[in-house]
């Protein structure tokens, strides 16, 4: 049985899991630009995918899927700007988008990724 390693935990959540050779995040959402553009709010979630993928020892390269929920389908382009351009060439992961409620209204985006470790 292999070990699972929890990063950032809490009480409800941990942001990121490590079990078996890859990572699955938790879904991410702005913090920082919570109100703001859609292309802020993505990239600043891409930044903090970066990093917990960073603490679990891999990166962006290693994607296997991401999932993808939009207030909005209208900002589909908006995000995909922002998406296409931190997204390593030739590592493109598995992805679905879908639009839905997120849980507070000033919430735009929010992204959650598997990576091989």
């Amino acid at each position: 049985m292999s070990d699972i390693t929890r990063i950032d935990p809490g009480p409800r959540m941990s942001m990121a899991v490590v079990h078996g050779g890859v990572v699955a995040t938790a879904g991410q959402v702005a913090k920082e630009t919570a109100g703001g553009a859609v292309s802020d709010q993505t990239r600043e979630i891409l930044g903090l995918i970066d990093d917990l993928l960073a603490k679990a020892g891999t990166d962006k390269t290693k994607l296997l899927t991401a999932n993808i929920w939009l207030a909005d389908i209208a900002t589909f382009a908006e995000m995909n700007a922002v998406w296409d351009a931190w997204i390593a060439p030739g590592c493109a992961p598995a992805r679905a988008t879908v639009e839905a409620k997120l849980a507070r209204p000033d919430l735009t985006v929010e992204i959650a990724v598997t990576a091989a470790v």
